[in-house]
């Protein structure tokens, strides 16, 4: 009875070691993959970070590039806008030439007037125009130097582009340089 007793538990031993052989490799397995899996995980994401990095940038220095020509034309639409709101509120001082040469134009009239009237005199020899616009100096700037500075540049500009098919020349954003 002891032969079979033995058996039966050589039997049992040789099967709990092949057991516990088999849970240990599972288990040293699952110990390994643990130890592994956040290194693992960690170079998955290195690597994606190194593939969209420079794709990340380019579009970064795009965004960049063209939010300074936005900012741009902005600053341009601005100054714009006030130039438009400048002439607007230029109405007034508009009114006030076109008063002033009405009524230069009426004086001048009164002077032919008196003019033609003193001819029929002969004893007179100055005219009222003469005389009152003797008294009349009128000192006007010269700005022939300046005509004739921007005349030659926009000749220059348009000879330049002569050759190119530029239809219009461009305007450059002063606030951006």
């Amino acid at each position: 009875m002891w032969q079979i007793a033995k058996k039966s538990t050589g039997l049992q031993d040789s099967e709990l070691v092949s057991k516990t052989r088999k849970a240990s490799e599972k288990i040293s397995e699952n110990i390994y993959i643990v130890a592994n899996d956040p290194s693992l995980a960690f170079y998955r994401i290195q690597e994606h970070v190194r593939k969209v990095i420079q794709p990340i940038l380019d579009k970064r220095l795009e965004v960049i590039h063209l939010q300074n020509n936005l900012q741009g034309h902005c600053y341009d639409m601005e100054y714009s806008v006030g130039a438009i709101r400048g002439i607007e509120n230029s109405e007034k001082f508009f009114r006030n030439i076109q008063e002033l040469i009405k009524t230069s134009i009426f004086l001048k009239q009164q002077l032919k007037y008196e003019e033609g009237k003193t001819k029929t005199d002969k004893d007179s020899t100055n005219s009222v125009y003469k005389r009152f616009s003797a008294h009349l100096t009128l000192d006007f700037p010269d700005f022939s130097g300046v005509v004739r500075e921007t005349s030659q540049r926009m000749e220059t500009i348009i000879i330049s582009n002569r050759g190119q098919n530029i239809g219009e020349l461009q305007r450059s954003h002063t606030t951006l340089h």
